[in-house]
């Protein structure tokens, strides 16, 4: 059964206001971006080499929005995803269901009125590709 969804009223009330951190939006769009199948990877190229580089520095962890960007306002959000696409998967499609599958999770779980998605298709993943940005130069 889904989650009754929220209304951006609610984060303000006669008791006080609710804020809710950029960072926060971010993570969940992330999350939710990842549950789509055929999303290989979040992040433009670049991203992804710093992300990896990260990973390999002991105590540091990759970023978990790496590839989202978002704008959080009193009662409204909007958020850019660059991603890289599995091999054979519809782009549109894909675009869609991230784009349905952000827009619900962000307003049931914040109550904020999502006012755009928009996705960025920075790569491929084709099967049996390494994922040169990861990969040692030298051993």
């Amino acid at each position: 059964m889904p989650a009754p969804r929220r209304s951006a009223a609610e984060l303000v009330s006669e008791h006080g206001n609710t804020t809710i951190a950029d960072v926060v939006v971010a993570k969940i769009v992330a999350l939710a971006t990842r549950e789509v199948d055929g999303v290989y990877a979040m992040g433009g190229g670049t991203a992804r080499m710093m992300g990896a580089v990260r990973q390999r520095v002991p105590g540091v962890a990759a970023s978990s929005t790496q590839g989202v960007a978002v704008e959080v306002g009193a009662r409204q959000a909007a958020a850019d995803i660059d991603l890289v696409v599995e091999y054979g998967v519809s782009i549109p499609d894909l675009a869609n269901a991230v784009r349905n599958n952000v827009i619900s999770q962000v307003e049931s779980i914040c109550g904020l009125e999502v006012t755009e998605v928009n996705v960025g298709i920075d790569d491929i993943h084709l099967p049996g590709e390494q994922d040169s940005d990861t990969s040692p130069r030298v051993q």
